[in-house]
């Protein structure tokens, strides 16, 4: 007996995105509380090893302790196990489907082991798009600061998600039609060990200063290599970021009582979240994804990755932009490539600007990026 589920998903309409835009720079109340409140050194290492970071700044407080800061400090993307809504908890438009699809950050402060974060959100904007992936589509706009506990703004960011109609892009969405049907993508050993050298040979600037004289316009970051893609990767992340509905038992009982619609039922008749996407393939398949793929927050965590192994422990991701162009199925490999853009000072920082773009195995396009890095400089 097929196992496969037929159903129809709600849709987009205009009383929803009316309703949604009466809640465009009200700020948010009471959420579901975040993965983290406070930057332990196990919570910051659980996050960095969720993205495959083992950069000793984060996870080796022998190490942190010689540098200028003392001890472990958060890499930046941490933030994002804070808050629920940086993350893609979106409200309004019960039961269509969002997919987490882009952020811009800026920085301020260091986030130091043990600090205690708290946020403040509110919706920003809507922005109504025509796409290949699913049609009709709605870009929905958070913004959130973030603020230690001494009340210190540490960062700030605007993140989106696009809301799509998961029929549509299941039947007409052009997308990812040669994807699907291709055959499932085989490496030889030989393939595999050709990508693995890149992890043997990734460099960690660590300790060793990286003067901003030293920069050069159009020089190039070292390839940061992340996949192949898995499932194990995926639920790696969710251990260290939270994501955003993986709940068990009693708990995902509850949630899914206070909030109907977030429970889509799987094969067996049991409600389950639309977070499996990324777990299970077949409904992966049902939203109109090439498969189960790999998360939004963890694919900007992976950007600056590259900008934080790059920079050194003496410098200071300012900002950072990422705009997810596709997905990341199962077996995909991801190859991160930047170039300086240029350099300039500003009210007495010295700025490198970065551009970046990822690829996969087969050239495409996954995503684009930017970030701004302060250097020491030898003046």
């Amino acid at each position: 007996m097929s196992s496969k589920i037929e159903r129809s998903f709600p849709k987009i309409t205009e009383q929803g995105l009316d309703d949604l835009r009466q809640r465009i720079g009200v700020k948010i109340g009471a959420t579901a509380e975040p993965w983290c409140y406070e930057a332990t050194r196990d919570n910051i290492r659980h996050y960095a090893h969720g993205i495959g970071d083992d950069n000793p700044l984060w996870c080796d407080p022998d190490y942190a302790a010689k540098t200028q800061h003392g001890g472990v400090i958060a890499l930046p993307s941490f933030l994002f196990s804070t808050s629920r809504i940086v993350s893609g908890y979106v409200g309004g438009l019960p039961g269509v489907h969002a997919m987490w699809s882009g952020s811009d950050w800026t920085w301020h402060k260091t986030i130091k082991r043990n600090d205690t974060i708290s946020t403040e959100a509110y919706l920003k904007d809507l922005v109504e798009h025509q796409t290949r992936f699913a049609g009709r589509a709605v870009q929905q706009i958070y913004h959130v600061d973030f603020f230690n506990q001494h009340g210190d703004k540490v960062a700030e960011a605007d993140s989106w998600c696009f809301r799509t109609e998961r029929d549509h892009a299941r039947e007409q969405g052009s997308k990812y039609k040669e994807v699907r049907a291709r055959e499932p993508r085989r490496y030889t050993p030989e393939e595999i060990q050709e990508a693995y050298k890149l992890y043997a040979n990734e460099e960690v600037r660590g300790s060793t200063l990286r003067y901003w004289e030293d920069v050069t316009e159009g020089e190039d970051l070292p390839v940061l290599f992340k996949g192949p893609m898995t499932v194990t990767g995926f639920i790696a992340y969710a251990q260290g970021w939270g994501g955003l509905y993986i709940r068990a038992n009693k708990l995902a009982w509850k949630l899914i009582d206070a909030h109907p619609n977030a429970g889509i039922t799987n094969r067996f008749g049991i409600p389950d979240v639309p977070e499996r996407v990324h777990w299970e393939e077949d409904f992966a398949l049902e939203v109109g994804a090439p498969g189960a793929y790999d998360y939004g927050p963890e694919r900007t965590s992976w950007l600056t990755h590259q900008l934080t192994n790059w920079m050194g422990d003496d410098g200071f991701l300012r900002q950072a932009s990422c705009k997810i162009r596709r997905h990341n199925p199962e077996g995909d490999m991801l190859f991160i490539k930047g170039k300086v853009k240029r350099k300039y000072s500003e009210g007495g920082r010295y700025l490198v600007e970065i551009e970046q773009e990822a690829r996969n195995q087969d050239d495409e396009l996954s995503v684009v990026g930017s970030g701004i890095v302060e250097l020491p400089s030898r003046r």
